[in-house]
Formats: structure tokens, sequence, C-alpha cells
């Protein structure tokens, strides 16, 4: 059986299946990632690089679809010579958002195309119009919803989609959910778990131990969509509040999602300048390995989580697997993961107040049911489900047992 996995930044939300597909008897991989993919070992890569970006004069409405047709037609020509050598995939599992399966129903036609429909954009009821500090103009909204002429395209061509959650497939249009399969991509809940001893070395050179007065704060970058600017302008009160505990925040200071501060040169920048604390007890560890991410975990007395309405993070999921105490925002699809008072906390997302309080009750929370309940969560999302749901849409016949 051949498949084919598409993504830009490949392996990206495709890591776990495509390592359980490279060790199948009987299933030959091949991968499509840009030229600055990271790639996986063991799987063969293609890589493409459209020929250019969009023209300057483009409409700026059009500029992200033009820049989807020069990605998708990247890979249409960086496709073809094997095509021509007789290749022929009899599936194709791709994440879509970047245009690049645009024509692939062209060139293989008998292919199956299952697509991970990730996100499907709304200027009103979901992300672009939640925080009115950042408010959607109606030149945005029509933006976005140009910008949807791309994932209905995504959504006609597709034979069937995955989302991850039960709210981004509400998201997309109702005449094509029933084609989609609500299945999360899944995280290695075997490699998290709590650990009393657990300590972590900070750039200062300070030592954090587990059973410490530890808050952690967990995102890509370090951005308003996950709720930065919500924490920085809590964490005043919080440090006075709690003159013993400590503060570690790990992310990027790209962007993500939204726009960059136009009046300093990253979010936290910005944040801190408007939010004086004490960096001795405030400490951005910035991008880490995954080694150092699992130990912040590990040490955390209480980890927050803020997001406005938008993907779920991998890091919620793995808080809840390190067994964390959570303090989480209540919006979607959070909703979906975490029960209030069962396995964390839910707060409004803009009650800085209610933040502080919650996370000080964190703090001091000592029942293990909490931690119990977090981590049986998070066994709902482990690889091993994941993966047998994604063969199972693949069509990958399952191994049969040996006696």
């Amino acid at each position: 059986m051949r498949v084919l996995l598409i993504h830009q930044n490949f392996p990206g939300q495709l890591c776990h299946i495509a390592n359980d597909l490279k060790a199948r008897p009987g299933v030959e991989l091949l991968a499509v990632g840009r030229d600055t993919a990271p790639g996986l070992p063991g799987v063969r890569l293609l890589r493409y690089r459209p020929h250019r970006g969009p023209h300057p004069t483009t409409h700026p409405y059009l500029i992200s679809y033009e820049d989807a047709v020069l990605h998708g037609q990247a890979v249409l020509r960086a496709l073809q010579p094997l095509a021509g050598r007789g290749y022929r995939p009899d599936v194709i599992l791709a994440h879509p958002g970047w245009g690049e399966t645009l024509f692939l129903k062209d060139l293989f036609p008998g292919a199956r195309l299952i697509h991970y429909c990730e996100y499907f954009y709304h200027g009103r009821g979901a992300d672009a119009d939640f925080d009115p500090e950042f408010l959607l103009s109606l030149d945005g909204a029509a933006r976005l919803r140009a910008r949807n002429a791309l994932h209905l395209l995504n959504l006609e061509n597709a034979d069937a989609g995955i989302c991850p959650t039960h709210w981004q497939h509400s998201l997309h249009p109702a005449a094509y959910r029933d084609k989609l399969h609500v299945a999360h991509e899944g995280i290695r809940t075997e490699l998290l778990g709590p650990d009393p001893k657990a300590a972590l070395t900070l750039p200062n050179g300070r030592t954090v131990r587990a059973g410490q007065k530890i808050v952690t704060y967990v995102a890509r970058n370090l951005e308003p969509y996950r709720g930065f600017h919500v924490l920085m302008r809590a964490l005043p009160a919080l440090l006075r509040a709690e003159p013993d505990c400590q503060v570690v925040i790990v992310g990027g200071d790209g962007v993500s999602y939204g726009n960059a501060p136009t009046d300093a040169a990253n979010w936290r920048e910005k944040l801190l300048c408007e939010n004086p604390m004490d960096l001795n007890r405030v400490h951005f560890l910035g991008k880490v390995p995954y080694e150092v991410y699992r130990k912040v975990l590990q040490v955390s007395a209480a980890h927050v989580y803020l997001s406005y309405p938008f993907v779920l993070s991998w890091s919620l999921l793995e808080a809840l697997a390190s067994g964390c105490r959570i303090v989480a925002s209540d919006t979607a699809p959070v909703r979906e993961v975490m029960r209030d008072g069962v396995n964390g906390h839910l707060v409004s997302f803009f009650d800085g107040e209610a933040w502080v309080e919650r996370v000080r009750g964190a703090l001091r929370d000592d029942r293990l049911a909490m931690r119990k309940q977090a981590r049986l969560t998070a066994e709902r999302f482990s690889v091993l489900g994941a993966q047998a749901t994604y063969r199972s849409l693949l069509g990958v016949p399952e191994l049969a047992m040996v006696e």
C-alpha cells in the first residue's frame, strides 16, 4: 500500500502517524514538505519550494490564495516526475492549509485524499472577534471570508477529513461535516507523568523543584491568541500575593497567530514594559528542548493555559498527562477537555483577578484526585488510540495477531 503524506512543515501534526506507518510491513511511505521542513528519520522526504511569492499588485484579499496556488503548483511539479515513472499513491493524507493538495486529484485521480481540517475561519463567533482589545475591522472580516476560498476547495476535493476537536469540526460548513471525522492526532502520554524528584535549572542558575510554588505557562510563541497579555497583566498581583512563588514561562518571541505589536519588537518586551515585575522571579526560557519542557511541567504547582476560541494546543494535553494542576480559560475547545473542579479549573479568559485567585488556590491544593483525573483525561488523547483511528481512515490493514 502506498501512502503519501504532505505537510508544509513535515512531519508537523502527521508525526505520530508517520512513525506508526513507517514501521508497518506492506506500507510504502513517501512524504512531501517545504525545503525548510525538518523531516523525519526513516521517511523519504520530497522537498519543494514555490518558484515565487504572491505578486505585489495582487488584491490584498487574494494574497493568501495566490500563495496557496503557488504552493500547490510547486508540489504538483515536484511529484510529476515520480508520476511519470509510474508512482501512484493509494491514499494521500495531508494538511492542506497552505495549498499543497490543490491539484493532486488531477495528478492522482485514483488516490483517496484525506485532509487534516484544522480550522475554518469565521468573522464572528470564534477567534477573530473574541478579544475586544483587538477589534476586527470590516476589511479584516472580508479578508477572512475570501481566505476561506482555499478551505472550501480543500473540503470539496477531499474524500474525507479529520478535525482534532468537535468544536473545530462545528466550524466547517454543514454541507461538508458528514465527511469530516473527529480524531485528535494524539500525544505521547507514555513519555509524560509526574516526578516528585523533578528539578529544573533556570537561566539565572537557580534550581527549582517539584513541591515548590512554581507557576508555569507554555505557548509556541508568547502572544495574545494564547492569553499572554492576560497572564502578564495578572502576574504583578500574583507575585505580591505569593512572595515565595516563582513563574516559569516557555515560548518564543515570534508570532504564530494574529499580529505582532506595532510599538515593540515583540509581545514579551511590550508587556514587560507595561507591567514591570521582578525578573528574578519571572523566568523566560524561550523555546526549549523537549526534556527541559517535560521538566517544566513536572515541577509545576499551578499550570496556566489560556487561549482564544481557536485550535487546541498540545501543551494543554501534555500538562494533563503530566498531572499538573491546571487553571485554564473557559473557552472552546478547552471545554471539551477540561471540567471545572474535576481535572482542573476553568476561569473567564479576561478576568485577571479571578486568575490570580484560582492560581493561588491551585498552589495550595494538595488533592491528588484532581491530578489523577487530569492524567485519565489525557489518556483519551494517547498516540496509540489516535494511530488506530488514522489507520482506519487511511484503510491500512491491521496486523494479524500471532497465536
